[in-house]
């Protein structure tokens, strides 16, 4: 399985859900492929998800999605149908309420003192794409990410989730918790319960040619996590770079929603904090 290492995952955690094609780094089997810095940092904005909608619901896709609704998920989340797997609802099993409350309480608890960023930055968290303009800003600690790999410290998220209010320029409002790619669902169950939140990965992620990087972008992309090709077949045809799985699984947990379904959103594009 190809997997992106952690320094490249911090970088680009959270680049996809606002312009992921123009933060691509694409880790193909034999070595890294990279677009330029100036690539990179070319857009500040999210992509307008109405443009991708035009490409239509591809129903193959919808196995891997597990009957979640979509419409819960936020434009940008759900723009990425044909690259997402999300963990099955499981039935409730006793205690299993319990143990997620206890994750939350513990998250809000740890992450308390890191309403004041700096100290997030004094602990390890380091800022992903610093000079770009963003909906969510992703704080990621590469030691902590590592540390998800093997064993689960509700303590230790992988990433600080900040947005950018009127008057505060990193508020925070969530963390996210990362898994290696190959955990298995049972794994992930005993970190969160799957009767309680969904986990999610990206997944069937097509790199476009060197001289075809533009085709990320527009109103109906073949490339990228936007894109129609899903399929290695499809992906080879084009002369792409498959990758069955970018990034680690994970799961953003939100403690200062009421509701448990926002507590564990899937939706990135409003807000997680009163």
């Amino acid at each position: 399985m190809v997997r992106l290492t952690f320094p490249m995952l911090t970088s680009l955690l959270r680049s996809f859900a606002f312009s992921f094609p123009a933060a691509l780094v694409i880790l193909a089997v034999t070595g890294h492929m990279a677009m330029t810095n100036e690539t990179a940092l070319a857009s500040d904005k999210k992509p307008d998800m109405r443009k991708h909608k035009g490409r239509g619901m591809d129903m193959s896709c919808m196995a891997d999605m597990n009957g979640v609704d979509m419409s819960a998920m936020g434009p940008s989340m759900a723009a990425m149908d044909c690259h997402m797997y999300i963990t099955p609802l499981r039935p409730a099993k006793p205690g299993d309420e319990e143990k997620a409350k206890a994750v939350v309480a513990a998250v809000r608890a740890s992450m308390e003192k890191y309403k004041d960023y700096r100290k997030a930055i004094a602990d390890g968290y380091i800022q992903a794409n610093p000079k770009v303009k963003q909906p969510q800003y992703h704080f990621n600690n590469e030691a902590y990410g590592r540390e998800a790999d093997s064993h689960f410290d509700p303590t230790k998220p992988t990433s600080l989730l900040y947005i950018e209010t009127p008057t505060q320029r990193f508020k925070l409002e969530g963390v996210t918790f990362t898994a290696r790619p190959s955990a298995t669902e049972d794994e992930l169950n005993e970190r969160i319960p799957l009767s309680v939140a969904h986990w999610h990965k990206h997944i069937n992620f097509c790199g476009a040619p060197a001289d075809r990087v533009a085709e990320y972008h527009g109103a109906h992309p073949k490339f990228g996590m936007f894109g129609s090709i899903h399929t290695k077949a499809a992906c080879d045809a084009e002369h792409g770079t498959f990758i069955p799985t970018m990034f680690t699984w994970m799961i953003h947990v939100f403690p200062y929603e009421d509701d448990s379904k926002e507590v564990f959103s899937m939706n990135d594009d409003v807000a997680h904090v009163r």
